[in-house]
């Protein structure tokens, strides 16, 4: 009929009107000429600006410094860096992916106390590390403080307070230049014993800590304790949480350099399971454990999956408190409410069992153990694993800081 051919020229003309505009698209595919990735250049200090710099640490007798993920940006380069510290034989403070440079026990690095260090310091080095938040926007450090910064972004530099050195550079390489000559590091020994019995004394306080119940359940601190007890040395830790992983990152210690990974300033959740699939993925014989949040375990619970079907044994450790308790801590205390901020206690062992994993639940702190014991031989035989560790709640993390 007049009406059917009409409607099928309609057709042809619209299947070509788009064949015309896809073949424009793709024009010149096949004249693509792919290229090996340029190497990035590596801004280097200026050769004064160094010698500044050690000069100054030279006459410093109470030397902090404090290394973020800023001067990690070459992870080539990781252990020159781990190196240049240890010739320095300053005080160090890590952060971020810096976490795990020095090792899990190195007597240079201190985990505790850093506003009260950055406060007695007359000289304080940051490495990659802004003046933000974390620093209280640079009011941590003394005003009679002798600020060195380095960075590689200008803005990070500068932000919220002016050095009086600013390296506007890669700081792993100006470590590495200050320690071409290293100072005499027995001018500062005693401030580092007494750092050093600071730190001592805060993690003999949160071991007592662990010793007492929480209002139910387990204890946040003893579930982290387990986990530090039985950690391996080639391990890799990705924090994917708030309230409970940063109860862990007082306890956990990353056992080697690049084996912390994390949600990064801004906290941006849900990289958990992307996380933990690269680095298994790259580090195949490392056991990868992922510290979850419950509020955070939401974005990435269905990687279980991925890890089934990729064959990758992470195994995910869960603090289940019912709540986004990090922002409930400040939120209840000021307004009075927890709306928008409660969970509930969900059986999310039995989720990973569904999608193909192994689960299991804490419930008891006796348990704590066996159950990761278990946990670890069945990572072993190439299974992924759910730890579903019902926590209750402590006053540990009492006024922190949350955005």
């Amino acid at each position: 009929s007049a009406a059917g051919k009409e409607a099928s020229f309609q057709e042809k003309l619209i299947e070509r009107y788009l064949k015309f505009h896809t073949n424009r698209l793709f024009a010149g595919m096949d004249n693509v000429q792919f290229h090996d990735p340029r190497p990035a250049e590596i801004p280097q200090p200026d050769a004064g600006l160094v010698r500044k710099a050690a000069h100054r640490l030279g006459r410093a007798d109470r030397p902090v410094v404090v290394i973020g993920s800023g001067a990690m940006q070459c992870p080539q380069q990781a252990q020159q860096l781990a190196d240049a510290v240890e010739k320095l034989g300053i005080p160090t403070f890590l952060s971020g992916s810096a976490r795990g440079l020095l090792g899990a026990h190195n007597p240079l690095q201190l985990r505790h106390g850093r506003r009260n260090a950055l406060k007695k310091a007359d000289v304080v080095i940051l490495a990659g590390v802004p003046c933000d938040f974390r620093l209280d926007y640079g009011k941590h450090i003394s005003r009679k403080s002798y600020l060195i910064a380095a960075n590689r972004c200008y803005a990070d530099l500068v932000l919220n307070r002016s050095p009086d050195l600013a390296v506007y550079a890669d700081p792993a390489r100006l470590l590495q230049g200050m320690a071409a000559k290293p100072p005499d590091a027995t001018r500062w020994a005693g401030w580092l014993s007494e750092l050093r019995a600071a730190d001592n004394d805060r993690d003999a306080q949160i071991a007592r800590d662990c010793a007492e119940p929480a209002d139910e359940f387990c204890n946040p601190l003893t579930v982290c304790s387990q986990l530090e007890a039985l950690l391996p040395d080639d391990s890799v830790l990705v924090a994917d949480g708030g309230d409970f992983v940063a109860t862990a990152s007082y306890i956990v210690r990353p056992r080697r350099r690049l084996s912390w990974l994390d949600p990064g300033v801004f906290g941006t959740l849900g990289v958990g399971g992307g996380f933990a699939i690269g680095a298994q993925c790259v580090r195949p014989d490392a056991q990868v454990w992922i510290i979850y949040g419950d509020g955070s375990l939401g974005y990435s619970l269905a990687e279980f999956d991925t890890y089934v079907r990729h064959k990758l044994p992470v195994i995910a450790l869960v603090g289940v408190d019912a709540s986004w308790m990090q922002i409930a801590r400040e939120q209840v205390e000021v307004l009075g409410d927890s709306c928008g901020t409660d969970l509930l206690r969900t059986s999310y062992h039995k989720a990973a069992e569904g999608l193909g994993g192994v689960g299991f639940e804490v419930t008891d702190p006796s348990q704590l153990p066996d159950v990761f014991a278990k946990a670890q031989e069945a990572s072993r035989s190439g299974k992924p694993v759910l730890i579903n560790a019902q926590i209750g709640r402590t006053q540990f993390r009492k006024g922190s800081i949350s955005i």
